[in-house]
């Protein structure tokens, strides 16, 4: 799942980057709210952790034109403010959730988790779609019809959870780069088809009728026509 952390606070910010890498997510940080609106108009996030209080452009306003934008990715409003009327401030901006600073770290996982859960339809960590299951937590990707099971790479299970979450739909080769790798890495489209391949084998290998399928010029697409 990749994070987008907007926050100025440089401590609080690395604090928390270190935090969620952890925690196996990836995370892009932007210490401003017009760099921080941009990357959340480029609707590659899961989640966005957002600070109320920033230089350029406050919360508020980066909530409120980010909807404005047909954006619908979840956003956590942090905040330091703990009025009703700035709570309901960012509630009405367009946040689908606010945590007050100083805050505990098991809270603000806690958080992220459900949030995660309803963006990406799970049902207690596990994803479904075909004859496969997908385990959030553990990485183990499972096939019903055979009763397989293998455990994932990182990027295995980012590619499988990104197919799953759009399911019906093709993602293309430059959906795949930026959602996986970010927009800061080197990573080339090579590294996509390499990733794709190794993911494949492990559906192979479970013996799974879901298949990824290429689509010519364009991209992979997740089917399972058996099923």
């Amino acid at each position: 799942m990749r994070i987008l952390l907007v926050e100025d606070e440089k401590r609080m910010a690395q604090a928390l980057c270190e935090l969620l890498r952890q925690e196996k997510y990836d995370v892009d940080h932007y210490d401003n709210g017009i760099d921080g609106l941009s990357a959340i108009e480029s609707d590659i996030y899961d989640i966005v952790i957002l600070d109320v209080m920033l230089p350029g452009m406050d919360g508020f306003e980066v909530a409120k034109r980010a909807r404005h934008s047909g954006i619908t990715t979840p956003i956590l409003m942090l905040t330091a403010k703990t009025e009703l009327d700035n709570k309901v401030r960012g509630l009405d901006s367009g946040a689908d959730d606010y945590l007050t600073k100083p805050f505990m770290t098991k809270e603000l996982l806690a958080r992220l988790r459900a949030m995660g859960r309803r963006t990406l339809g799970s049902t207690d960590g596990i994803l479904s779609f075909g004859d496969i299951t997908l385990d959030t937590n553990s990485l183990i990707l499972s096939c019903s019809t055979s009763s397989q099971s293998v455990r994932l790479s990182e990027k295995e299970y980012r590619i499988l959870e990104y197919l799953i979450a759009n399911s019906g739909q093709i993602l293309t080769r430059e959906q795949l780069a930026v959602k996986i790798w970010g927009f800061e890495s080197d990573a080339e489209y090579n590294n996509v088809a390499v990733y794709m391949s190794f993911t494949r084998k492990k559906l192979d290998f479970i013996e799974a009728k879901t298949e990824i399928k290429a689509v010519r010029g364009i991209g992979y697409e997740l089917r399972c026509d058996d099923v």
